[in-house]
């Protein structure tokens, strides 16, 4: 398997099998339970959809899924025939099955009985079996569907970068599009459909990194003649956040976590965050917070909107382009603060910049209407981009996207690494004093985020947000 849609593919199996173990797991229970329903399914449910239930079904599909995960079950394509994957799915669904047992011991009502685990183990292995069978069906579709265009630059020229050149122009990579080639001189005859792909050579990649936006970069070079060349693209990749790929052999790393992924050939991932089943529950949380925010939020987001169209002229939101994961640009929503011809008076303002490196602040900035200055002060400015949260081009927690002016004024390349994960409505930064932080700093903060990243650390600035936002702390 390729790049591009292998991560979605993934994430449609884990799906898949976590849809599977619940939905058998609720079958099983209403057919054993069949003659104890006088009022029904429907009656039968509500009396036991439970807080309780549904913490332990949600432990339940959490086991599920780690245990499939250790079995090597979400991968998309099996390593080995169908009977040694039966095997395989066989033994992860006894061991999940066993935390099942929960169920009977905390069951006080009697509807959860040992009689459910007989009957729900042998299914379950059915039911896995026909899921992933079902899912090797949809998920390509699915994954060109969501995964959208993914831009993948080739470093090499030689016989293997030819044959993964021509492997990814195959239908099932459609959405992948190979921007270009990158390599060295180095002697050999270089096919003239990858001459005219050209993008420079290994020391020009760092350039050609921040210039545009990149998904991955696919490394094909010779391990042995070629070790000092691969070494630099690994480095230089890190340095600007982009997920690189290697043939086999491993080699010194200081930033990415090395991932093996088997399939067509041994290909090691070089991931700037780890990308497993958290990333699938910080999904959740960003649609479940989004959600939540949104319409707890829409009484106070009319009252805000109206305020804006009766303070000035112009448009209630404000929708910019903004830098996103992977560099790829978005459109950010924020609520208008700002006179309706602010972008065009910005280039005027340039020589009044308070802000150190490329960033634009000035602390009075004659753009900002009265209540633009309310808005930015309580940060109400920002509700409209939950709807970015859940489109998912933006996380609850993440580094703060930021305009094209000011990253097209990046002068390193490690710069670049704070685009390795989506941007945010709040994070490090937000809560360490806002706009008074200077420009290292923030950058600073964000790469910390980057590098130790975890599902604890987003709950713990999500929980320190609201109160400096009430304090008002850096704001302006």
């Amino acid at each position: 398997m390729f790049p591009a849609i292998q991560p979605i593919r993934q994430r449609i199996f884990a799906l898949v099998n976590a849809a599977v173990a619940l939905s058998v797991l609720l079958g099983v229970v209403l057919f054993v339970n069949r003659n104890q329903m006088p009022e029904g399914f429907a009656g039968f449910l509500a009396l036991r959809i439970t807080v309780k239930n549904l913490i332990l079904s949600s432990l339940f599909v959490f086991v599920w899924l780690v245990v499939f995960r250790q079995f090597s079950l979400s991968r998309p394509w099996p390593a080995k025939p169908f009977l040694s994957e039966l095997t395989l799915v066989s033994k992860a669904c006894t061991v999940a099955s066993a935390f099942a047992l929960i169920f009977p011991l905390t069951s006080h009502g009697g509807t959860f009985t040992m009689r459910i685990l007989i009957w729900f183990l042998p299914i379950s292995i059915m039911a896995c079996m026909c899921g992933r069978l079902a899912a090797r069906g949809v998920a390509p579709r699915v994954a060109r569907f969501f995964n959208g265009r993914h831009d993948l630059i080739i470093v090499g020229t030689g016989p293997r970068a030819a044959a993964l050149y021509d492997h990814l122009r195959e239908p099932q990579y459609g959405s992948s599009r190979v921007l270009g080639f990158v390599d060295s001189p180095n002697g050999h005859v270089v096919p003239n459909a990858i001459q005219k792909q050209m993008l420079g050579t290994l020391e020009d990649l760092e350039g050609i990194l921040m210039k545009q936006p990149v998904d991955e970069v696919l490394i094909t070079l010779p391990v042995k003649s070629c070790y000092d060349q691969i070494q630099t693209a690994i480095q230089t990749c890190e340095q600007a956040g982009v997920e690189a790929k290697y043939f086999s052999d491993v080699f010194a790393l200081s930033l990415a976590h090395a991932e093996l992924e088997t399939d067509d050939e041994h290909f090691v991932a070089l991931k700037m965050v780890p990308d497993d089943y958290r990333v699938l529950v910080k999904r959740a949380i960003d649609i479940a917070g989004s959600l939540c925010g949104l319409l707890l939020a829409a009484p106070l987001m009319l009252v805000v909107a109206a305020a804006i169209k009766l303070a000035s002229p112009g448009p209630v939101f404000f929708a910019q382009e903004r830098y996103g994961f992977n560099k790829h640009k978005f459109r950010m929503y924020k609520f208008r603060t700002m006179t309706e011809n602010a972008e065009r008076l910005q280039a005027s303002l340039e020589s009044l910049n308070e802000a150190q490196g490329p960033v634009f602040k000035i602390r009075n900035d004659p753009r900002i209407t009265p209540i633009g200055r309310v808005l930015r002060k309580t940060s109400l400015d920002e509700l409209p981009q939950l709807l970015n949260v859940l489109k998912g081009e933006m996380s609850l927690v993440g580094p703060r996207p930021l305009p094209l002016r000011d990253v097209a004024r990046f002068d390193k390349g490690s710069l670049m690494r704070r685009f390795s994960v989506r941007p945010g409505l709040t994070c490090l930064w937000q809560i360490n004093g806002r706009s008074q932080t200077q420009f290292d700093r923030w950058i600073q903060l964000d790469l910390e985020y980057i590098d130790t990243w975890s599902l604890a650390l987003d709950l713990k600035i999500l929980s320190k947000t609201l109160p400096a936002v009430i304090a008002g702390s850096g704001a302006q």
